[in-house]
């Protein structure tokens, strides 16, 4: 679209307003499209140049409440001029409707530089000073390098590898900022921030709640009857674990400071539910064992445990 198809376009279209939007709707319409379209913005991008300028001529109309009223009872045409006489086009080419271009090829409207340098800054359109865009990006993370921290490098689209520290704990969801990592400022503005979105892979052994770990844990029947140690997986290793004596299956043991670490320096609790296995083989002494076991001592013990 060529600058004349631009200005002569219908200016409550370019702004996206009403034909009867009040003046501060007008202004309002056109301060998001300059913020969104201005060419320093957007360098060597010819289209949101030419939305530009449309949106520019628009309001330099529509922002002037004595044109607009011209506008509207048409006496004057999209571009500001008098609506000329048949066939003046044709025999004054490159005449008013030119007016409005500049040596930049940018609209040269005066009536729009108030608000420019109301968005942009006192120095005016080319001169504004703008931090750049944040930019958002995920990294999926070990569960285990969420729980201890890491170190994670990721690589973004337009720069160079970034290393990551993981800080311990790091939750699902949870988003790191990296200051000065996002899209570069205008006319020396700060740089923004690197987003980063986390996500933590499921682990086989180990599921989080809040703060705290837990785990199912198989022990010999032997074990849940006579008591013993068992190693158990933690998020830092494997350790030790006192299983008592007739530790009934689903039974819920706690391995104090073995979650998830806090920010104060403190660390929730690893949780570990009882499971029984019997023989991987079949066991003929110990069905022997069972056989001769007094059924009383079965309906006993059940009794028991329903007090």
């Amino acid at each position: 679209m060529d600058a004349k198809q631009a200005l002569n376009t219908d200016p409550y279209t370019v702004l996206g307003v009403a034909k009867n939007a009040s003046q501060d709707e007008i202004r309002k319409a056109y301060r998001t499209l300059a913020k969104k379209l201005h060419p320093d913005l957007n360098p060597g991008n010819k289209e949101c140049e030419e939305k530009f300028k449309e949106a520019s001529a628009a309001y330099d109309l529509l922002g002037d409440p004595e044109k607009r009223r011209r506008y509207d009872n048409g006496e004057i045409d999209a571009t500001g001029a008098e609506r000329p006489p048949r066939g003046f086009y044709r025999e004054h080419a490159g005449g008013p409707q030119d007016r409005y271009a500049s040596a930049e090829g940018f609209a040269d409207m005066a009536g729009t530089d108030e608000i420019l340098a109301e968005i942009f800054g006192r120095g005016g359109g080319s001169k504004f000073r703008m931090s750049g865009q944040d930019v958002r990006y995920r990294l999926e993370l070990g569960f285990l390098d969420a729980i201890n921290g890491s170190k994670q490098q990721v690589t973004l689209p337009e720069g160079p590898p970034l290393d990551i520290t993981i800080p311990p704990g790091t939750r699902e969801g949870q988003i790191l900022r990296l200051r000065g990592k996002g899209m570069p400022g205008i006319n020396g503005g700060s740089a923004g921030d690197a987003l980063i979105e986390i996500a933590v892979r499921p682990h086989p052994l180990f599921t989080r709640d809040n703060d705290d770990i837990r785990i199912e844990l198989s022990i010999p029947l032997r074990t849940a009857v006579l008591g013993g140690k068992v190693e158990v997986p933690t998020p830092d290793g494997t350790v030790s674990m006192t299983v008592p004596k007739w530790s009934n299956g689903g039974s819920v043991l706690r391995l104090k400071g073995k979650g998830v670490a806090r920010r104060d320096g403190s660390r929730g609790d690893e949780y570990v539910k009882l499971l029984l296995a019997l023989p991987g083989a079949p066991d003929a002494e110990l069905e022997r064992f069972m056989s001769q076991w007094h059924a009383d001592r079965d309906g006993s013990a059940a009794g028991t445990a329903g007090t």
